[in-house]
């Protein structure tokens, strides 16, 4: 599918137990990676779908015991894919900037010196995923368009400063994507098609669609990409209305 060899290398994606994060995680089995991913439940049994050659590992975004036991875990790895993330109706504003924003921040830094000794070309890969909120705001979740504007600025922060570690940190930003939590909007016989109609592509995004996107940017295909934010909308992001 993607083409991309990832043989030898280890790859950590977070949230990876369905939708976007599992569609990541199996691209880059497909590729001839290592691949760990995390959930929040006990085993990955516990999921209704597990990822076949994945090595689970239980984590919860934004509890820092979590967090280091997860780094601490780790002997080597080449690229981490920041996809986990969380929100409530009504909305948390703190907890929702605690787990989004700063979990992830943890979270990367705490793995930043294995990624510093990654033997890839490129050097080691970090891409987070963002969300259209980052770069417009929502009415319904303040806190996570926040969080996420502010991951997509901790992005371009951390590029920066981890340039001459040899650490590339990128974002991608995916558009209406039909996943199990999204269903029941991609299916409303309303929004569902009004928001197709208003995408250049015409259609709502399927995971797969956003694993191309990360497996790039994370590949040494795009060893001189750093601190960008790739927009995988279909054309949302371009309707004149």
């Amino acid at each position: 599918m993607n083409g991309f060899d990832f043989t030898g290398r280890r790859v950590l994606v977070t949230g990876a137990t369905s939708g976007i994060g599992a569609a990541i995680a199996q691209a880059f089995l497909e590729g001839g990676a290592e691949v760990a991913i995390t959930g929040t439940r006990a085993a990955a049994r516990d999921y209704a779908a597990a990822l076949p050659g994945a090595d689970y590992r239980r984590f919860q975004l934004g509890d820092h015991a979590s967090t280091e036991a997860l780094a601490a875990s780790f002997d080597r790895l080449d690229i981490l894919i920041n996809n986990a993330g969380a929100t409530s109706a009504p909305e948390d504003f703190d907890a929702v900037i605690d787990v989004n924003l700063k979990g992830v921040h943890r979270l990367t830094t705490a793995l930043a010196p294995l990624l510093e000794r990654s033997g890839m070309p490129g050097g080691g890969a970090v891409v987070s995923i963002v969300s259209m909120m980052a770069i417009f705001g929502n009415s319904i979740f303040p806190g996570y368009s926040a969080a996420k504007a502010g991951l997509l600025l901790l992005t371009r922060s951390l590029a920066q400063g981890w340039g001459p570690r040899g650490i590339r940190v990128n974002a991608v930003a995916p558009g209406p994507v039909r996943t199990a939590m999204t269903a029941r909007f991609a299916d409303d016989p309303v929004y569902g098609p009004g928001t197709a109609q208003r995408m250049a592509l015409g259609r709502w995004g399927d995971p797969a669609d956003i694993a191309g996107p990360v497996l790039f940017l994370a590949s040494p295909a795009a060893a001189f990409v750093t601190g960008e934010c790739l927009v995988a909308s279909g054309g949302y992001m371009i309707a004149e209305a």
